[in-house]
C-alpha cells in the first residue's frame, strides 16, 4: 500500500479509486479507510476518491505521541501533496468532519467544496452527547459497549436487513495507545474560532436521530461557516451515509458537482 510521509516522518497510508475531480474522504475516530467501504463506489463514478489511514490505524505509522484533529488534517494534506493534487473536494464524517474543518480553514485554496457530516465544532460551543450515551459507550463489557455503538450508528430495522461486518465500529487492530490518542484528539477538537474563515462552499449533513453527535450541532456549524447550508435526514442516526445511502450520496454528489 502506498504511503506519504508526514512532517514528523510518520508514514501515512492512502488509497485511490475512481476518476474525475479529486475527493478526499475522511473517516471517523479510530477508524481507517474501510469506514467508507459500503458507499465509496457511489463517489467513484464521479470522482477520483482518496482516503487515508489515520496515524494509529490501518497501514499507517503508530507513533506514541500526542494526536490532534489539526495533526490529522496536516497528515491528509501531505497525502494530497504526495499525489500532486492541488485542489480537492473534502467530505468528512464524525471525527473526519472535525478534521475537514481544519483542512478547509487552514488550506482554503486547496478545498473546492466541503461537506461536514454528523460532526460538531467541538469545544464549549458544541452540543455534547448525553451522560447516558457516554456511560454506555464506556461500559466495561466490550459486547455491551459494541451493542451500544451499533444502536447509535444504525436503526434496528437497518441492522436487520444488513448483516455484519460493519466497518464503522473502529479499527480492531489499533494499539491501545493509538486508540486513546484518537479519543483525546477528537475530544480536544475546538475549531469554533476558525470556522468563519472557511471560504469553501459548505454542506452540512446530519441525521435527525443522531445521539452520538447530536443534530443540534448542524445549525451551529452552518451559522458559523459563511453561506453554509444544512440538509437533515429524518430518522437517520450517526451512520446516515450508509443507512440513508441513496439520499445522502445523491445529495453529496449533487452538491459537489455544482462546485
Amino acid at each position: 500500500m502506498p504511503h506519504a510521509v508526514a512532517s514528523d516522518g510518520t508514514p501515512i497510508a492512502y488509497q485511490e479509486s475512481g476518476a474525475g475531480p479529486a475527493l478526499l474522504l475522511l473517516a471517523g475516530q479510530a477508524n481507517n479507510h474501510h469506514w467508507w467501504d459500503r458507499v465509496r463506489t457511489d463517489f467513484d463514478r464521479n470522482f477520483h476518491t482518496v482516503t487515508i489511514d489515520y496515524r494509529g490505524t490501518g497501514s499507517s505509522g503508530e507513533p506514541e505521541t500526542k494526536y490532534s484533529t489539526e495533526l490529522f488534517a496536516e497528515d491528509a494534506m501531505c497525502v494530497l501533496d504526495a499525489l500532486g493534487i492541488e485542489t480537492a473536494h473534502v467530505y468528512g464524517t464524525s471525527m473526519g468532519g472535525r478534521v475537514a474543518q481544519w483542512v478547509a480553514a487552514r488550506h482554503p485554496r486547496r478545498v473546492r467544496a466541503l461537506i461536514l457530516g454528523c460532526t460538531s465544532p467541538g469545544g464549549t460551543h458544541a452540543v455534547e452527547r448525553s451522560r447516558d450515551v457516554r456511560a454506555n459507550l464506556a461500559h466495561p463489557d466490550p459486547e455491551r459497549s459494541r451493542s451500544a455503538l451499533l444502536e447509535l450508528m444504525y436503526t434496528r430495522k437497518w441492522l436487520g436487513r444488513n448483516p455484519a461486518p460493519y466497518t464503522t465500529l473502529g479499527d480492531a487492530d489499533m494499539p491501545a495507545h493509538a486508540r486513546l490518542a484518537h479519543l483525546r484528539a477528537s475530544n480536544g477538537h475546538d475549531a469554533w474560532d476558525a470556522l468563519p474563515s472557511i471560504s469553501a462552499p459548505t454542506l452540512v449533513l446530519h441525521g435527525t436521530d443522531d445521539l452520538l453527535s447530536p443534530v443540534d450541532n448542524a445549525p451551529l456549524l452552518a451559522e458559523r461557516i459563511p453561506d453554509a447550508r444544512v440538509r437533515l435526514l429524518p430518522g437517520a442516526r450517526h451512520a446516515y451515509f450508509e443507512e440513508e445511502r441513496e439520499v445522502a450520496s445523491t445529495a453529496a454528489i449533487s452538491f459537489l458537482a455544482g462546485h
